[in-house]
């Protein structure tokens, strides 16, 4: 294994020094040592159970055999098609490994009706990995039941085609073992965007074919240079480098990854979940080109090579993947200690899953919009066509702002979309970020609701060809995404955060309504 890395920032003496405080409190050693004190006392108590990705090159070794033996099973039955039903951290780990193995891997990781409809073909030859650490994620939970329905429908026993993966002694855990289904435990003192190298990120990769013992291979080898005290250090100071340029007012880091795998999404919910809080942070924006526009107050991250761009605060990371994961993980526990931030909670997440359970409850009103089109109903301006409510939200987007576009749609049949990001950045000159809902809710969300309060957004929702009950729930997946882009505005108006949501009746026609008045 090699890496290289290049960091390239003016204020070379600024970085230089708090790389040495670091070295000289032997915060290093320290973190591999699983120190929960290096963040302060009142992170203390989540930090000192949160610290076990440390030693995952070794700890997780022992699940290869089984993971491989049960690959080889399931290959022997004609099962070669893998899906991985998971959110967050349980999913976008799983979407690298398997994209830079060259290996498939659906990757259902919504709530949107068409999307999940679509994923339920081919089932005699399809396994399904439910990747949750309690169990309790509504996506995760409607998709499994949905996929035993289908499976005992088609007179296929789900026991035979399901695999879970969650935490032990979790209300999963304990359902799915007495229901017979083969379930992976994972490390419990693991955070969920930190869990690259346990259960959740190897189980569905290997099952799909990668190499994932050396992956590990990969990650044990940079270990002995990431835990050493030393200036030379590439995790104290590629963390150190954004730390420090955050608290000089460039808070936003653009990565753009040369080999296109899916690296920058990863790292994007890593950063702006363990950063984005108490208004403060670090706000990711996955680049589509190493031309895609940026603003002062960006740091640029080229992935996949060592050469830094040409940027006031740039860096350059080429690594293998396992050192990749390990590289970014001390780098961001690196920049939350300089931010004085907690990088192992997650405040603002419930929030918006709290407002949703409300909506689908009835405990609360789903909001009535404000004007009611042919195209779309209009939620949060006054305006009565989409040209002029996004002209009205573009105009609010002010010069130290991002805007975010947010789209609960069918990311498999619209791939793609996300170019928009790009053009409009290019067109209002600020960092624009693109989230699928409701995936992003668990990535960037934390950070929209919990950082720095810069925020404009655009929700984007729409009727479904065909809706989806959940077996042994009174809603429908219809009803639950709109809840949750509801509830998320909902907690987003209430911080301030202006928020408009456009409900297309008919999304061929609507997008391209959008497309228009974007550009």
């Amino acid at each position: 294994m090699t890496y290289r890395l290049r960091i390239h920032v003016p204020q070379d003496e600024s970085v230089d020094r708090a790389v040495e405080g670091l070295v000289d409190e032997r915060f290093a050693s320290r973190l591999f040592d699983e120190d929960g004190t290096l963040w302060g006392p009142e992170a203390e108590s989540e930090a000192s159970i949160r610290l076990s990705w440390v030693t995952l090159h070794e700890s997780s070794r022992a699940l290869v055999p089984d993971i491989v033996a049960l690959r080889d099973d399931l290959r022997s039955r004609g099962i070669t098609r893998v899906v991985l039903c998971g959110m967050g951290g349980s999913s976008l780990a799983p979407e690298v490994i398997c994209a830079a193995a060259g290996v498939p891997l659906d990757v259902l990781d919504s709530s949107n009706p068409d999307m999940v409809r679509s994923a339920i073909r081919d089932l005699e030859s399809t396994v399904v990995v439910v990747s949750s650490k309690s169990g309790g994620t509504v996506e995760t939970d409607s998709q499994r039941r949905i996929f035993e329905q289908a499976f005992t429908d088609a007179g296929l026993d789900p026991s035979a085609h399901l695999v879970i993966v969650t935490d032990p002694g979790s209300p999963l855990d304990e359902e799915a073992t007495a229901a017979g289904y083969r379930v992976f435990r994972a490390d419990p003192h693991v955070g969920g965007r930190y869990s690259a190298l346990t259960a959740f990120g190897l189980v569905p990769s290997g099952i799909a074919g990668a190499d994932i013992a050396t992956l590990l291979d990969q990650a044990g080898e940079l270990v002995p240079e990431l835990s050493a005290d030393e200036t030379g250090n590439p995790g104290l100071r590629l963390g150190t480098a954004l730390g420090v340029a955050a608290q000089e007012g460039v808070d936003k880091v653009v990565l753009y990854d040369r080999d296109q795998h899916g690296l920058g999404d990863w790292i994007e919910q890593l950063v702006a979940e363990s950063t984005g809080k108490e208004d403060t942070g670090i706000l990711p924006v996955v680049a589509l080109t190493p031309d895609d526009p940026f603003s002062p107050d960006e740091f640029v991250v080229h992935l996949g090579t060592a050469e830094a761009p040409g940027h006031p605060w740039a860096a350059g990371v080429e690594a293998s993947l396992g050192a990749q994961f390990l590289i970014w993980e001390v780098a961001t526990a690196v920049a939350g200690r300089l931010l004085s931030i907690d990088p192992f909670d997650q405040p603002d997440v419930e929030s918006a899953k709290a407002a949703a359970r409300e909506l689908l409850g009835g405990e609360a009103s789903l909001p009535a919009p404000d004007h009611t089109g042919e195209l779309a109903d209009i939620y949060g301006s006054s305006a009565t066509t989409i040209a002029d409510a996004i002209s009205e939200l573009l105009g609010r987007v002010g010069e130290h702002d991002y805007l975010a576009l947010q789209f609960y749609l069918d990311r498999w049949a619209l791939a793609g979309l996300e170019s928009l990001a790009p053009s409009v950045a290019g067109r209002i000159s600020r960092p624009v970020t693109f989230g699928w809902g409701p995936r992003f809710l668990h990535s960037t969300g934390q950070y929209h609701k919990g950082g720095t309060p810069r925020g404009v957004f655009l929700q984007v929702t729409a009727d479904p060809v065909q809706d989806v009950s959940v077996p042994g729930r009174d809603f429908t997946l219809g009803q639950f995404i709109v809840s949750q882009a509801a509830g998320d505005a909902s907690v987003l108006r209430d911080k301030g955060r202006p928020v408009l949501r456009l409900h297309l009746h008919d999304v061929e026609a609507g997008l391209a309504a959008i497309k228009d008045a974007l550009a």
